[in-house]
């Protein structure tokens, strides 16, 4: 089979590879969409600590089981699924406080590679992690369940409800994620980025206000008639705009940070602002089954209309160009069809 190989920052081969053959437990899938996303776009450009070099690349995907292993009665060759590239261990010391997403083993048993003619997924991920695609769905809208999981993860425990103010930093694939989320419970939703074409994007997704960055202190005020937002989202992952986020947050709010920054990243704060204005900080870091089925059911009911986020498609031997142009800052998402 063809396989999208990263080598090294900048540079994907497309090689042939032996097709793997299902163990027990396991499902063969013939990827018929697989999305580019911001944690590909960083390895490509400087590399990333949980993406190996070189390596299989790619981990939102949707397809076709060809092959599987015994044990897994609930499908069947043929059968339309969608998944996700991770689940959790279930008996390490997280697994246990029901902390799946900490799991100790996630990181370590994940599958790469869905930039490929075929991808292998483990009995851990096939258990917990994989489901049929509803008929009405594309693949292409089906393969966005891993990135609205991690989406879900952060925002759920959050309770947001209709009216509140939502301020997101990023208008990229996952800031347009949150924004998705966050209309669909009702929310007023503020929106920033540098990029036009992001807001043009943000605005047709349903943003009450989009803005570009350097307006972000004036456009939140305004809004909020100078209380600040109910919930900040950051969705950027570079340090001087985590160190920002408080800015823009209400007393009594909660500022989720989203965009991972690179590894030995130091931040600061106000300790007078999240002392006595009583602001909530909060990473967030992957998902958990349960996500991914909320996830599953947002695309199936159309709750999300993640259409829109995809701004082309390229064959396999073009992964290297869909790359390029977003590295470029051209497009949001790519569909990478073999």
């Amino acid at each position: 089979m063809l396989a999208a190989i990263l080598r090294e920052p900048g540079i994907i081969d497309i090689r042939e590879v032996e097709t793997p053959e299902p163990s027990e437990g396991e499902l063969l899938i013939k990827v018929k969409a697989a999305l580019t996303c911001g944690t590909d776009l960083k390895a490509f450009v400087r590399g990333h600590s949980l993406i190996p070099m070189p390596g299989p690349f790619g981990h939102e995907f949707s397809g076709i089981i060809t092959a599987k292993g015994k044990g897994t009665g609930k499908f069947k060759t043929g059968d339309a699924v969608m998944a996700v590239h991770s689940a959790p261990c279930l008996d390490c010391s997280y697994c246990r406080s029901k902390l799946f997403n900490l799991c100790e083993n996630l990181m370590s048993t994940k599958v790469l590679g869905a930039f490929a003619e075929y991808i292998l997924v483990p009995r851990h991920i096939v258990r917990q992690n994989v489901f049929k695609k509803p008929d009405g769905l594309s693949f292409k809208e089906a393969s966005f369940l891993e990135p609205l999981a991690c989406v879900v993860h952060g925002m759920e425990p959050l309770k947001i409800s209709k009216g509140e103010t939502v301020f997101i930093i990023g208008a990229g694939p996952i800031g347009l994620l949150h924004l998705m989320l966050a209309k669909s419970k009702g929310a007023k939703v503020l929106i920033t980025d540098i990029g036009e074409e992001r807001l043009r994007s943000a605005k047709k997704s349903g943003a009450d206000l989009v803005f570009q960055s350097p307006e972000s202190t004036r456009c939140v005020r305004d809004f909020t008639g100078g209380t600040g937002a109910d919930y900040v989202f950051e969705c950027t992952g570079r340090p001087e705009i985590w160190e920002s986020t408080v800015n823009y947050v209400r007393r009594g709010g909660a500022v989720v940070l989203f965009g991972g920054c690179k590894a030995g990243t130091i931040v600061k704060f106000s300790a007078d602002r999240l002392h006595y204005d009583e602001i909530t900080l909060r990473g967030t870091f992957h998902f958990t089954p349960r996500d991914v089925k909320k996830s599953f059911l947002l695309l199936k009911n159309r709750e999300i209309g993640v259409k829109k986020l995809i701004s082309g498609t390229y064959p396999l031997k073009e992964t290297g160009d869909a790359f390029s142009e977003l590295s470029r800052g051209i497009g949001i998402k790519y569909a990478i069809v073999p």
